[in-house]
């Protein structure tokens, strides 16, 4: 498998000899201004360009939306994406939803598994941030239940384990002993809104998983990108020589990939 981290949580998965694209947020630098209710007011969103042409990133055989929010999926993915693309949304109501914009060929994940050709997806859980105040910018619903994240299996390759939006949680161990991934992908820019709460994975919680599955390889995304993000790169990869296992978490620049 190769993994290109494009930006934020935006990443180009090419997997068993498919192409998939997760979580396309294509607007312009500065395009918003900070997200409501979330840390750095005074930062626009997103702070960085694109590291590569969006003609090339949708050069994909499918998109996997974790979830809806703005900074996963905005009015330029919407209209970059071939309207004939296959999407996996993450339920059926937002499925609904993305076949509202035009979008022909929508399913949804399943925890029991759901195919793309031979590749198997398997729906996993994930919580938010902690507590269920109410952002208007997340729907206006629980942030515990509006994510998800995504396992890929397949005969050839190596298990591939998405954790999507989520903090350290009893979901990601779930997803850890159930399925045993040997490269995990972590949204790790410890986003906080306006009172404190991570809504990701801060480098305490990237440590947890580590310890979780030591054997596997980790790698970092949705970092240095959005307003609300507070861990930078140079942070996490300090705190990773610190614990000894910088070997074992990458921390990718934008538009870098690994393979595996």
């Amino acid at each position: 498998m190769k993994l290109t981290q494009v930006r934020n949580a935006t990443l180009i998965v090419e997997y068993a000899g498919k192409k998939f694209l997760i979580d396309p947020f294509f607007a312009e630098k500065d395009k918003y201004t900070a997200l409501p209710e979330s840390a750095n007011q005074d930062r626009t969103t997103p702070w960085v360009e694109l590291p590569l042409p969006i003609e090339e990133i949708i050069k994909v055989d499918a998109v996997i939306l974790t979830h809806l929010h703005l900074d996963h999926f905005d009015e330029a993915a919407i209209e970059a994406l071939p309207k004939d693309i296959q999407i996996f949304a993450q339920d059926e109501k937002e499925a609904e939803t993305v076949r509202s914009y035009g979008f022909n060929h929508v399913a949804h994940l399943k925890a029991e598994g759901s195919s793309f050709e031979d590749v198997k997806l398997i729906k996993t859980d994930g919580i938010h941030g902690f507590g269920d105040r109410p952002v208007q910018w997340f729907h206006d619903n629980d942030m515990s239940e509006i994510v998800s994240g995504v396992v890929f299996s397949h005969a050839d390759e190596q298990t591939l384990y998405i954790a999507g939006d989520t903090v350290w949680s009893d979901h990601v161990q779930k997803a850890i002993d159930s399925h045993q991934p040997e490269v995990i992908v972590l949204n790790a820019g410890d986003a906080q809104i306006d009172d404190g709460i991570s809504i990701i994975m801060g480098k305490e919680d990237v440590y947890k998983v580590h310890q979780a599955a030591p054997e596997a390889t980790l790698v970092t995304s949705h970092m240095e990108a959005v307003n609300h993000g507070t861990l930078p790169r140079k942070e996490l990869r300090n705190f990773l020589r610190e614990k000894g296992i910088s070997s074992k978490v990458l921390v990718p620049e934008d538009g870098e990939s690994n393979t595996f």
